[in-house]
């Protein structure tokens, strides 16, 4: 009934996270986009002020693994789930509805909905929008360290050296904003592993604050890309 509320008061926005369930090496959890996902949306739904955040994908498309830890679906099952949720949305009376993946893996199929939905809806009053730029600022995330403060010591000839895992600074910094245990953090302190790529963690409060920082970043340009999209279905 609160959605009912909700929209009759304006919330006419839904946005559709997708997110992975994937190996993400020793120390950030399994849900790794999850959990940043509930971070950036969050901030992205607040910022448009009309926006309501509809139930994360948890899964992305792919060829099933055998890394454990990792579960994924068929291209066709993401993209049907995708599909029927923002169809469900549509029914619930939200006018538009934002696409947005965390993991490189949900980008093409979250276009092809998209795509799809646009013809499929065309003339009912109702648009959706598959916002790629929220995925690309990863990039500003990770381009954003020098600015805010994080130095990057064991770089050499002036290129990052990495641990060769799947994690990075930005990663660990939006995850510990929720939950700093969700990267292990008093494990990794405990066994002088509290860094990734050089950078340290420590102290996680001045990590949080970047973190933070970082999820401005991100909502920014998904906001910005938003507000473009509308715009441009408006003029048609």
């Amino acid at each position: 009934m609160e959605t009912r509320d909700a929209i009759k008061a304006g919330k006419t926005t839904a946005i559709i996270p997708a997110g992975s369930t994937e190996q993400n090496g020793p120390y950030v959890a399994n849900g790794k986009h999850v959990y940043v996902l509930r971070q950036t949306v969050e901030a992205i739904a607040r910022k448009l002020g009309n926006a309501l955040i509809a139930p994360t994908v948890p899964f992305e498309p792919g060829n099933f693994s055998t890394t454990p830890g990792t579960i994924q679906v068929r291209p066709e099952t993401f993209e049907a789930l995708v599909e029927d949720e923002a169809n469900s949305l549509k029914a619930n009376g939200f006018k538009h509805v934002f696409l947005v993946g965390d993991s490189g893996g949900d980008q093409r199929g979250l276009e092809n909905v998209g795509k799809k939905l646009t013809t499929a809806w065309a003339g009912s009053g109702v648009t959706i929008h598959f916002i790629p730029e929220y995925y690309k600022s990863w990039e500003a995330a990770d381009g954003s360290w020098a600015a805010i403060g994080v130095p990057r010591p064991n770089d050499k000839d002036g290129k990052p050296v990495s641990d060769g895992i799947h994690d990075d600074y930005s990663v660990n910094s939006i995850i510990a904003t929720l939950d700093p245990e969700k990267i292990r953090y008093n494990e990794r302190v405990a066994a002088r592993k509290d860094s990734i790529n050089g950078q340290t963690i420590s102290p996680i409060g001045l990590t949080i604050e970047n973190g933070k920082k970082l999820i401005e970043i991100r909502a920014n340009i998904a906001v910005e890309a938003m507000k473009k999209a509308l715009a441009g279905s408006s003029n048609n």
